[in-house]
């Protein structure tokens, strides 16, 4: 019978960050991990893949979760605004889910092959973005469009949520990045005189 260990996914997970911020992603082996966490390889193994999956678990749900709120978002939303519901649905879901963000995030920023681990997630998400507003109704191109689009605005809230620990919460981070988008695509005003060629 397995020796019960509390919180041990919590006590690997705060102990690889530690020791991923002290010494670098790429110089901390799992066998520190367990050691600094006072557990076993075989208890790291049921938690965790490898000691990148420290970091990233659980994302392997967000593609899906994501697609179910698009697929939940109001009818009669046009494609952009169910994308935007949806995000900042997901965004308060995640909140709540994810620890340690700031540090996570500056532990990623420091290592390529994490970064790389990121990228691929950023494309599963979008994929299951382009899926879900295909399913909506929305046109294939319009679905293609939209979905990196999403994608984008949500990790760079996402981002800002990381840096601001304590501010204001992922999903108005979402809604204000997309807001900021919108207006940054807003036609310039010229000047009335603008284009004439003075006498």
């Amino acid at each position: 019978m397995p020796r019960w260990e509390p919180q041990a996914s919590d006590r690997l997970r705060e102990a690889a960050l530690e020791l991923f911020l002290a010494h670098g992603f790429d110089n901390v082996t799992v066998a520190q991990i367990t050691e600094r966490a006072g557990l076993t390889r075989r208890t790291f193994s049921r938690y965790f893949a490898d000691k990148r999956d420290v970091l990233f678990a659980g994302s392997e749900e967000l593609p899906g979760v994501l697609a179910d709120a698009v697929g939940r978002a109001d009818p009669a939303l046009a494609p952009f605004d169910a994308m935007l519901s949806a995000l900042a649905e997901v965004g308060d879901l995640l909140a709540d889910r994810v620890q340690h963000a700031a540090e996570r995030r500056a532990i990623v920023e420091a290592s390529p092959e994490l970064q790389e681990r990121g990228r691929t997630k950023f494309a599963e998400a979008t994929r299951a973005l382009g899926a879900a507003l295909g399913q909506r109704g929305a046109e294939e191109a319009t679905a293609a469009l939209l979905a990196p689009v999403g994608a984008a605005i949500f990790w760079a809230a996402f981002d800002r949520w990381a840096r601001q620990p304590g501010g204001a919460s992922l999903a108005d981070h979402i809604r204000e990045t997309a807001a900021e988008l919108a207006a940054s695509m807003q036609p310039v005003a010229r000047p009335a005189n603008s284009g004439r060629i003075p006498s």
